[in-house]
């Protein structure tokens, strides 16, 4: 006899493991796996969860947004910049201060840029080696939702969602909806 236990064919829904078969990337979730398990430490525990995540869900963040992120942080110069995803350049950032930052992967630009500008660039097992327990850092990621396709998302009228269309000329998607000479305006 068993018990009748309510739900007790409901999956949990979250990733125990990554998708990916990138050999790095599996290599570092056995390492953090050590960490999380071995420490007590919720930064480990956090960044193992963020390295078992599709990649739509570890979004790219920009230099810019680092900086302005972080620019009021106290002692930013001694702590360590943390994102699970790539770090990418921004051309409207003139400045780029000194900054450590620890990523999976960083964009040619981005890398020199850091570099040039006297900071330094880190993979997570070296992060892991200088901060086992995430001690200095501050942990970051970017905006999930500027995705191109988050904009047609919605449904009903007047939540200015992007259509899906097969041109932008001037035959297509310019009368009913758009002008109110022509039924009605969203």
């Amino acid at each position: 006899m068993g018990i009748d236990i309510k739900k007790h064919h409901v999956k949990k829904g979250n990733r125990t493991a990554p998708k990916s078969e990138d050999p790095y990337l599996l290599l570092l979730v056995k390492l953090y796996r050590f960490l999380a398990r071995r420490t007590d430490s919720a930064f480990n525990k956090t960044l193992l969860h963020r390295l078992f995540l599709s990649k739509t869900n570890r979004p790219p963040i920009s230099l810019s947004r680092l900086v302005k992120e972080t620019a009021n942080a106290p002692d930013r110069d001694s702590k360590i910049l943390v994102t699970v995803g790539t770090v990418t350049d921004d051309v409207r950032l003139l400045e780029v201060p000194r900054v450590s930052v620890a990523a999976l992967r960083f964009t040619h630009a981005a890398k020199e840029r850091i570099l040039k500008a006297g900071g330094e660039v880190l993979t997570l097992d070296q992060l892991a080696l200088r901060a086992p327990t995430g001690s200095n850092t501050i942990l970051l990621r970017g905006k999930r939702n500027t995705r191109e396709a988050v904009k047609h998302f919605g449904m009903g009228p007047h939540k200015h969602k992007k259509p899906y269309t097969i041109s932008k000329g001037r035959k297509f998607e310019r009368a009913r909806g758009r002008r109110k000479s022509r039924g009605f305006k969203v």
